[in-house]
Parts: C-alpha cells; structure tokens; sequence
C-alpha cells in the first residue's frame, strides 16, 4: 500500500516484532501511538521510535498520553512526576502560565525521546458531577477560563516541537459514565451545550489535531456517539470551527460497540480524518485498517498541514522553566 492509511495505531511491546514491522510497512498508519506497555528506558523507547518510523518510510508522528497527574505513559525518570492538571491550575497564582511551563517541559521529555505529539490539551468543562475519571484532568469549570489555560497547554507544546491534540470535542463534561467503558449519553439542550460545553471548544479550532468523544448528545442524534454521527461532526466542524486533523478517540473503547472494521468504516463515514486504535492487537488492527482506507481529499489536506505545524523546539533552560513554576506555586515534580 503507496498511500498513506487513515489510522494511527499501536504495537504490542517495547520491541517492535518482524510481523509488526511488516504489517505497519503495509498498512502506512499516518502515525503511531505509545502507552506504558511501550515504555523501558530512554534508549529502548528511542529505539522503538526510530523502528516505527522506519517501518512507514517517513518521518510519521507518534502520539502520547502524557497529561501528567493521573494520565501518564512516562514516569520518573523518563518524565516528571505532576499533580491532576486541575489541582495545579487551581493552586498556581497565574493558571495559564503554570500550564504553558508544565506543558513546555513535557514537550521537552517528550522530544528528547523521540515523540513528537500529545493527546492535550483537553477542553472539557468540568462540572459538580464530572465522572471522576476525568475530573481533576480537566483545567476549570467555566468555557473561558478552560479555553484559556487550554491554550496555555497547546503553546507550551508547540514551543517545544510537540504537536498538541485537541480533547473530546466536543466535550466530555457532562458525561456520567467513564467511556472506556460504556457509552454516556448527554440529554443537554442545544442551548446548554453552546453555551458551555462548545464555548470553550470553539476559540481552540484552530489547532492541527483534535480528537472525538465517544458520547452521544441527543440534542443532535440520538443514535449515534459524536465519533460515528455525520450530524455531530458536521456541527464540530461548522458550528464549532474545528478545522484541524479529526481523529477519533480509541475505537477498540467499549462505548463503541461491532466489528473493529465496521467501526472504524462508521467514523470515516462520518467524518473523521483518521482513526486510532491503541492496544497494538494484530487483528484488530487488520480490521481497522481494512475499514479506516487511505487519507485523500480534504482529511489529506489537513493531515499535511497538521504535519506542517510541527516546529523545531525553541531554546528552554530548564532549570529556569522549573524555577518559575514553583515560584507560581505550580509543582516542577521529580525528574
């Protein structure tokens, strides 16, 4: 296969397998995903970096959680230890800067490793009754306080050559239900989630990357989960202005439900650019890619220019960086 395939994917362990590297050659994921399970020592994991490259012939993104607080793939030493994003924006005397310094110094861990893109920032509203699977993750309760320091986090990225990734539009907030999971459903009005849910959405659409939520808002379907619904992703992009790459969250989350390929064919069909599947299973993979296709049109315009966005990493003296952050009563972390 010559074209690039609408995926981003995973692989099993922190070697990348012949089977693997043969498949991913084939398949031409546009970019590629790493969690704990990927992660050794520095040298293992700049190693896998390069080999998943290598595998697709290009200089391919590979994409991370690393929120810092709950939500991290790297740990001390590879990365520093940090509170939940909301507890450190909450206690630090200028919010949005604390996060740009903290989202800066991941960026630099990250590229010092080999990754070059971030699953944040996220601009879920929290509310009282916030699934505490997200809760403290979240950066405020109100859409322009949240857009702000969100902001923050996706400048603080960029400046270290760490392409952000916009999350869950069109928000997560309001969801009672975890969606790795099962499937939540918000019954908000359209005028409810407006107001605040895709207010703080709405000033971030210019980012290169976004990435769905797997929530159904029947105030626009009733039936199907914003990651699967035309008139859902329609609304992202014309009624929010999300203009960036849209890539689904993971499809292999138990909020979807059928066969991977038919999945992953129902969030094309809808709208979304590329697909992600992360738990790196062969099989689930195949079908994934058989459903997902190739990039081409409009989502191949804006996977270049996603990749386009990536800058070289501007100078950081670090110990500077750490210092001002605890000075903001924000919190450098080991490492």
């Amino acid at each position: 296969m010559s074209e690039t395939g609408a995926t981003i994917l995973g692989c099993a362990g922190q070697q990348l397998s012949q089977a693997e590297a043969a498949f991913f050659r084939e398949a031409a994921p546009w970019g590629f995903i790493l969690f704990s399970r990927n992660v050794g020592d520095a040298e293992q994991l700049r190693a896998l970096c390069a080999d998943l490259r290598e595998a697709v012939g290009r200089e391919a993104p590979i994409l991370i959680d690393q929120e810092g607080g709950r939500v991290h793939r790297l740990a001390p030493p590879l990365g520093r230890a940090w509170p939940a994003p909301l507890d450190h924006a909450e206690a630090a005397s200028d919010a949005a800067r604390a996060l740009f310094l903290r989202y800066r110094l991941i960026a630099a861990e990250l590229r010092d490793l080999g990754i070059d893109a971030n699953c944040a920032p996220m601009a879920d509203v929290a509310e009282e009754a916030t699934h505490l699977f997200l809760k403290n993750r979240c950066y405020g309760s109100e859409p322009g306080v949240v857009a702000r320091r969100a902001r923050a986090v996706a400048e603080g990225l960029m400046a270290g050559g760490v392409l952000p990734v916009l999350k869950h539009v069109p928000g997560h907030g309001r969801a009672r239900a975890d969606s790795h999971l099962e499937l939540p459903v918000v019954r908000a009005s359209k005028d409810e989630l407006e107001a605040q849910d895709f207010a703080a959405f709405r000033p971030l659409g210019d980012l290169p990357l976004a990435m769905t939520a797997h929530i159904v808002y029947s105030a626009f379907d009733a039936d199907r989960p914003a990651t699967t619904s035309p008139r859902m992703i329609r609304h992202i992009r014309d009624g929010i202005g999300i203009e960036g790459l849209l890539m689904t969250d993971d499809i292999s989350m138990q909020a979807l439900h059928g066969p991977m390929a038919a999945r992953a064919e129902d969030s094309i069909a809808a709208g979304c650019d590329v697909v992600l599947h992360c738990n790196g299973e062969m099989a689930e993979m195949e079908q994934v890619v058989a459903g997902s296709g190739t990039l081409w049109g409009a989502a191949a315009r804006r996977a270049d220019a996603a990749i386009a966005a990536r800058r070289t990493p501007e100078d950081l003296d670090i110990a500077e960086a750490e210092e001002e952050l605890r000075a903001l009563g924000g919190m450098a972390g080991d490492g």
